[in-house]
């Protein structure tokens, strides 16, 4: 059930990414070379709905998936989603190189050693990266495990609204993926995903996936400590959040939770960085790639340009994608892209049913 990026088809998915805060959808059709968008939109979930991945009321996030389904005019049924969090594990492992038959009768007898669950509580994946060379025996697996509990909550919330789950994929192959497949040069770089309640990092090292991670810290932290200083709404907080809003009299102390929260992501985000410094020094990073919701904050490109010593750019999938401008508004498609990273990296991938 659970399937990595790498197979397509001519059928493209919905990419929908259900979140702790808020779902995005994203419909994407084939241009050339590219891509179009056909719909796209996003919609807050209740407060609590959905916590550290897993969902906690299947009825409340399938009544805004639904809603948003039928807002955005989107037919098509068969839809990808993707999981992060503590019920997924993704581990890179070296093996000896093997025919594909002999490679999956060993990673299935051997997969307990590598993961921490139970081998019948889990679905399983796995990928060659078919890094072996002459004289060199050994290859790199991509090994994925998702609890089947998680999974299937979200394909049965999903199949109980009408739709089919064709795809479940992992947010850092998704995040890598929307880089790749839309002719951004990954190689490597670190990818940033900041969401409202985690960040996902993952690194490319001469085209290869070398380390991904789900960091359990967001943006709605910010929002949070805005919110118990000034005494306001979520939704002035969130304002203030991303500079639309100014509290001059208050200002130093918003400096002082900016330092202290965005200080954590980046000490997080650099912990990652450094491990890979270590592993892999003749390697260099050259870029951070950054998206997401909580990359709106003001100054945090700056600040991680500043603490990483690496360029850091704003990543946008949608920004040179076609779409009819009498449908969807230029402005939305780029005031939301950054927060599509995720959708778009399902809604690139193809259904495998």
């Amino acid at each position: 059930m659970l399937k990595l990026p790498f197979l397509f088809s001519n059928d493209l998915v919905v990419g929908i990414d259900i979140g702790s805060h808020a779902v995005k959808v994203c419909e994407l059709e084939r241009h050339g070379h590219g891509y179009g968008i056909v719909a796209l939109g996003g919609a807050v979930l209740p407060d609590g709905a959905v916590r550290d991945g897993a969902l906690v009321n299947a009825k409340m996030v399938a009544d805004v998936v639904l809603a948003l389904l039928s807002n955005l005019k989107i037919k098509k049924k068969k839809v990808g989603i993707s999981i992060s969090g503590y019920s997924v594990i993704v581990k890179k492992i070296s093996l000896a190189t093997m025919d594909e038959k002999r490679l999956e009768s060993y990673i299935l007898a051997e997969a307990e050693q590598y993961i921490p669950f139970d081998i019948d509580d889990v679905y399983m994946d796995f990928q060659d990266m078919k890094t072996s060379s002459a004289g060199h025996g050994h290859t790199e697996v991509v090994l994925v495990a998702a609890k089947k509990e998680v999974v299937d909550g979200f394909t049965a919330m999903l199949e109980g609204i009408g739709l089919v789950p064709a795809i479940v994929d992992i947010d850092g192959f998704a995040l890598e993926n929307a880089h790749e497949v839309i002719g951004r040069d990954v190689n490597d770089v670190v990818f940033v995903n900041i969401g409202a309640a985690k960040i996902s990092v993952s690194i490319i090292s001469g085209g290869i996936s070398v380390a991904a991670r789900d960091i359990p810290v967001g943006s709605r932290q910010l929002t949070e400590r805005i919110q118990d200083l000034l005494d306001v709404e979520f939704d002035e907080a969130e304002a203030i959040k991303l500079g639309a809003q100014r509290v001059q009299e208050r200002e130093d102390d918003i400096a002082a939770i900016y330092s202290s929260v965005c200080g954590q992501w980046v000490v997080e985000i650099k912990k990652m960085i450094d491990l890979y410094r270590v592993n892999h020094p003749g390697q260099p990073l050259r870029r951070l790639s950054l998206s997401g919701g909580g990359s709106k904050v003001v100054g945090l490109d700056d600040f991680l340009r500043m603490e990483t010593g690496l360029e850091v750019d704003i990543f946008n999938p949608l920004a040179e994608m076609d779409f009819n401008a009498k449908k969807i508004d230029p402005d939305y498609v780029q005031a939301i892209g950054r927060e599509m990273a995720i959708a778009s990296g399902i809604a690139i991938r193809s259904s495998a049913i």
